[in-house]
């Protein structure tokens, strides 16, 4: 099907070929990217940073993120306007790591998700994103936004709490505990920036909130420190090494040099080394990045595509994820995935292809080298205010309370699951729970639509002068296991005492394995009893399910026909009570 060919196809660099190769690539477009990227760029500095912090590292780790893994997934992925980069999804499985394992771990960890990611696009798994409910991506998404938020509370009030436990609970006690020890200062200077990231929008510009409210709370903090305040920078709680072995203090104003992940340092300082216990350790999170990774992406996709009329290559977009998650940590940049606010942006700014998303990376770069002193000044109350804005906008909150109201209540228990799951357990707990529990609650659903009718009296059988002791009943929707067994003990109940029953099967459209055994339950049942069945009008699945099975014509016991007209037809006053002879299910005569 050629609208569906975007899920099945790999290529690498598929958006990049398709807007730029296949299709003339001008000054014009070039100059109508290289704006965007400039604005998506902007934005994504302290973004990048941010969320780079709320992750468990320093600063620098989200901007070498954004402008590695940014350039090279919009090179090589199969979405035209994404945007990679740290996003807040990750937060909730990135902090957990770097406190237990430091920062070697999390490069690690990213390493082995880029692989799990270039698997998946080599099997073709794209095409699964359109089998993950709504009611569970805003279950979890709602989930990680309560979860982000709750880590910024500590930097928003200037709380002073010397690590966060493992568990959300925890988490709320140790919090609640710290807070009548709040900073004014500091929650000001978070308060100041969140209205002005709020109250921006009214004034209809082009210029993104976040950008005049972080350089409004660095202001305000600037004047608040020099003042005798003590408002927290980045400059004040980041360092660096400088080549000399002095230190510095803020983010490092120059590349990152390459290493292995696994010499980096795990969470006591020492290199964590590469073993198979420690990667057996992080397999379940390196598969819990490449499942988000890959849900956060092709969404972005899906999304993008709505905005725009393109089509993504969805395998391809998968490539580049990982090809990106592969090669970042061996420079230090952490897990990245396409960032849907980032993309919507950078669409909207009149991107015409990946050039965009890499113009963007090479901002962020220019950023780094040249502007890294000032970035010191930004106050971690202002990057917490900004993370909270970021929560709020993913949680996606105005679409959850419709679910909530309008949806059906087994989309509002998988919701509702999903949501609690991933702020209690885990964010994998949760979708796998959620999409099983959405898969049990949709078989039960489709179960109970399938029906069994008699339609005897109906005028299409009335007309035909049915013989006595004959019925016909007509099966409506499909024979699965969850519904086969009911519907056929419902007919064996039905067929009892008649001497046979045409079984009208035109609005049967699958018949599983489970299906075809409760029909030769059935089967048996009638030739002990001494009832004839005629089939009328299989659909090709069941037809194809029924040869497969060895299910076939029985002298005596069943008969097929094409159609229900043939059936009635048939002679059937004359045809003789089932014999003895046995039940012979490989459809001899």
């Amino acid at each position: 099907m050629p609208h569906r060919a975007h899920l099945f196809s790999l290529r690498l660099a598929h958006a990049f070929r398709e807007a730029c190769i296949d299709q003339p690539y001008n000054s014009r477009r070039f100059l109508r990217d290289l704006m965007a990227g400039v604005t998506v760029g902007i934005i994504a500095i302290p973004l990048a940073m941010a969320l780079a912090i709320a992750s468990g590292v320093a600063p620098q780790y989200g901007l070498y993120t954004a402008f590695i893994a940014g350039f090279i997934i919009a090179l090589t992925g199969g979405s035209r306007f994404s945007v990679s980069g740290p996003t807040a999804a990750f937060v909730v499985i990135l902090y957990p790591i770097a406190q237990s394992y430091g920062l070697g771990g999390l490069l690690l960890a990213t390493l082995m998700s880029g692989v799990l990611l270039v698997i998946m696009a080599v099997m073709r798994l794209g095409r699964f994103i359109e089998y993950i409910p709504e009611s569970v991506t805003l279950g979890f998404t709602g989930g990680i936004a309560v979860v982000i938020a709750t880590l910024q509370v500590k930097d928003f009030f200037g709380l002073s709490v010397e690590s966060m436990p493992e568990h959300y609970w925890d988490k709320l006690a140790v919090l609640a505990q710290s807070f009548p020890a709040l900073d004014t200062m500091s929650a000001l200077v978070a308060v100041v920036t969140l209205a002005v990231m709020l109250l921006w929008p009214r004034l209809k510009t082009p210029v993104p909130p976040h950008l005049p409210a972080v350089i409004i709370g660095s202001l305000l903090a600037f004047w608040l420190n020099a003042n005798g305040a003590g408002v927290d920078t980045i400059g004040s709680r980041f360092s660096y090494l400088l080549p000399d072995g002095g230190t510095g203090a803020g983010i490092p104003p120059f590349l990152p040099e390459f290493a292995w992940p696994w010499q980096q340092a795990d969470a006591s300082g020492e290199a964590i080394g590469l073993s198979w216990n420690m990667v057996r350790e992080l397999l379940p999170a390196a598969f819990a990045i490449a499942m988000l990774g890959a849900i956060e992406s092709l969404l972005c996709a899906v999304v993008l595509d709505g905005m725009t009329g393109k089509r993504h290559s969805a395998n391809s977009e998968l490539m580049g994820q990982g090809l990106g998650n592969i090669i970042v940590p061996f420079f230090g940049g952490i897990t990245a995935t396409a960032a849907i606010a980032r993309s919507a942006a950078n669409y909207r700014a009149g991107a015409e292809s990946p050039v965009a998303a890499m113009v963007h990376a090479v901002v962020v770069l220019l950023a780094l080298v040249s502007l890294a002193g000032l970035l010191a000044y930004l106050p971690m109350p202002a990057m917490a205010a900004l993370l909270i804005m970021v929560a709020w906008n993913m949680s996606e909150a105005p679409k959850a309370v419709r679910l909530l109201k309008t949806a059906p209540r087994s989309d509002v228990l998988v919701f509702l699951t999903c949501f609690s799951l991933t702020v209690a357990l885990d964010m994998v707990i949760a979708i796998t729970t959620g999409v099983l529990l959405a898969a049990v609650l949709f078989m039960r659903e489709m179960a109970e639509m399938t029906k069994v009718t008699d339609i005897t009296t109906g005028k299409r059988v009335s007309d035909q002068n049915l013989p006595a002791g004959w019925r016909v009943f007509k099966i409506n929707g499909p024979l699965f296991f969850a519904a086969a067994d009911r519907i056929f003990g419902e007919l064996a109940e039905l067929s009892r005492d008649v001497e046979g029953f045409i079984l009208y099967m035109d609005g049967v459209t699958v018949l599983d394995a489970g299906g075809l055994s409760a029909l030769n339950k059935l089967v048996a049942t009638c030739q002990n009893d001494g009832t004839r069945i005629v089939i009328a009008d299989l659909q090709t699945q069941p037809q194809r399910t029924l040869a497969r099975g060895g299910l076939g014509p029985v002298e005596g016991v069943l008969q097929f026909t094409s159609s229900l007209r043939e059936a009635l037809a048939l002679p059937l006053s004359s045809i003789a009570r089932a014999s003895s002879t046995p039940l012979r299910p490989n459809g001899s005569n």
